[in-house]
């Protein structure tokens, strides 16, 4: 989820990035959130539910981490081939990998 916010957190309200922060950045608990904000835990809650299954939706329609994470995968072999001198034609399969990704 951690991930998901970082991607994701200008797509959100103040408020619900204040939430998120605080729960899964800061470790507050919903009770300290609903304290500090003068709402009930269960509001708390249902607003982090909420936003959570948001980032999960912008993550499916959008795939911006999971092109993050095989970018980081693609250019990790890369950096692995180029070490072990690997031929042309094997580095430049994983550059065209790279390039369809976008």
């Amino acid at each position: 989820m951690n991930y998901l916010y970082d991607f994701y957190q200008s797509l959100l309200t103040t408020k619900q990035r204040q939430y998120m922060q605080l729960y899964y950045l800061d470790d507050w608990s919903l009770g300290e959130i609903a304290e500090e904000y003068e709402v009930s835990r269960q509001a708390v809650y249902d607003n982090i539910k909420r936003t959570e299954n948001m980032l999960e939706e912008y993550e499916e329609k959008l795939s911006l981490f999971s092109k993050f994470e095989e970018r980081s995968t693609l250019i990790k072999n890369l950096k692995t081939a180029i070490e072990k001198d690997a031929t042309t034609e094997s580095i430049l399969l994983i550059v065209d990998s790279l390039e369809r990704l976008d």
